[in-house]
């Protein structure tokens, strides 16, 4: 089939890669002057499927209102006369009870761990290289009250039977001796063993070419200004005067979804905007060996080859491009507490992105009401960790399976 896949993001790149390999002669069509400039850009580097879950939890709506008149808070509502945001937080809310919460995290989780064996084999099929690392991911705890969140969240790992260490504070250095010169204390921590690292942008460009070497065309510079329909099929789209026809059509465009809305479609995903730093490694032996994800500041550290990344903060804003100087200040000052002198971080460059966020926390993979129209959408600070899943299971979706991860 002749299929449009429209973003060129993780989730759009490896939608192409899957559709390509199977056969279907594919174009992309990005908005942006090339692959992975928006949400994929500069994200925490974590392929985290043991962290795989909702925000959307018990007890989240009573931190956020008490982190509300806080700079450096991990979530940070700002409220707007929109009524799309409000209609987001109000379903959020809703997803936030016990029940809600186990389901969403099973089904996340499915996803996640269904993707990291896709990206393994997609890695071992390609060779494609993007500063990937095979060292887990560890999460350090300061306080008893996070220890103890520690202790439920193996529980539910070891139910599940994903691999895990809880650690003391000791065996927190051993894994991360970079930590050792903190003055930070350490409680404990949580090693996710299987969790991988890698700079997504270095991967969707590295898959791109090969994409685009086994057929696939990409097309830049190219946003989609409408779909003209035919009963219950898109007939086409429109990129300004030009129409461009083909026998379906995927949505992936991260958390720019007005385009379906003069479909009558309204997808729940709302923009939640998150920072980072990168800088460059002067210290190897003072920065993290893999990745550090801080309980405390909900900020994770990841080692990038020669790089340090450090990403963190939501913030719920619509689309705000602002850089507010406390909020980059606080996320430097907290990544130098916890790795002094790793990294030349006077010199570090930041970033902001928006992270597509669905109420409950699950991405929407899925064929719309109009039967050539498909949507990969919804992945929250997830896409990374899902992308190549979730491009398997839509392309699986387009070949008539139930593009759902199999078991």
């Amino acid at each position: 089939m002749k299929i449009v896949v429209i973003g060129a993001g993780v989730v759009g790149v490896t939608t192409a890669w899957y559709l390509t390999r199977d056969g279907h002669e594919v174009t992309v069509l990005e908005a942006r002057e090339g692959v992975a400039l928006e949400t994929s850009f500069g994200n925490a580097g974590g392929v985290c499927p043991g962290f795989a879950g909702p925000w959307a939890a018990p007890g989240m709506p009573l931190k956020a209102m008490g982190w509300m008149f806080r700079a450096a808070a991990p979530l940070k509502i700002r409220p707007q006369a929109s009524l799309a945001q409000w209609s987001w937080l109000a379903r959020f809310t809703a997803n936030c009870t016990a029940s809600r919460f186990a389901a969403n995290k099973a089904e996340m989780q499915r996803v996640a761990h269904y993707s990291k064996d896709c990206l393994v084999a997609l890695r071992e099929e390609t060779g494609i290289a993007y500063d990937h690392g095979t060292g887990g991911v560890l999460q350090i705890f300061q306080t008893a009250d996070e220890v103890a969140a520690g202790e439920r969240s193996a529980a539910v790992l070891r139910r599940m039977e994903v691999p895990h260490r809880l650690l003391d504070a000791r065996e927190v250095l051993e894994v991360e001796p970079g930590l050792a010169r903190s003055d930070l204390e350490m409680a404990g921590g949580l090693q996710l063993t299987t969790d991988e690292t890698g700079d997504c942008h270095l991967f969707c460009k590295a898959l791109a070419a090969r994409a685009a070497e086994a057929g696939a065309r990409f097309r830049f510079n190219a946003p989609v200004t409408g779909f003209r329909r035919e009963g219950g099929r898109i007939a086409s789209l429109s990129l300004g005067a030009e129409e461009i026809t083909a026998d379906a059509f995927v949505v992936a465009t991260g958390p720019w979804t007005a385009l379906l809305k003069p479909l009558g479609l309204k997808v729940p995903v709302y923009p939640v905007k998150g920072y980072s730093l990168t800088a460059q490694i002067t210290d190897p032996q003072a920065a993290p060996r893999s990745s550090v994800m801080d309980e405390h500041s909900k900020v994770m550290i990841t080692r990038l080859g020669s790089r340090l990344r450090a990403a963190g903060v939501a913030e719920l804003a619509g689309f705000d491009r602002a850089m507010p100087a406390p909020v980059l200040s606080a996320l430097r000052k907290r990544v130098e507490a916890l790795f002094p002198g790793a990294a030349a971080y006077e010199e570090a460059s930041y970033w902001h992105g928006f992270r597509p966020m669905t109420p409950g926390g699950p991405s929407r993979v899925e064929r719309t009401g109009y039967h050539n129209l498909y949507l990969n959408l919804g992945h929250g600070s997830n896409g990374w960790t899902q992308a190549a899943g979730t491009g398997r299971m839509l392309a699986d979706l387009v070949a008539g399976g139930s593009g759902r991860p199999p078991g």
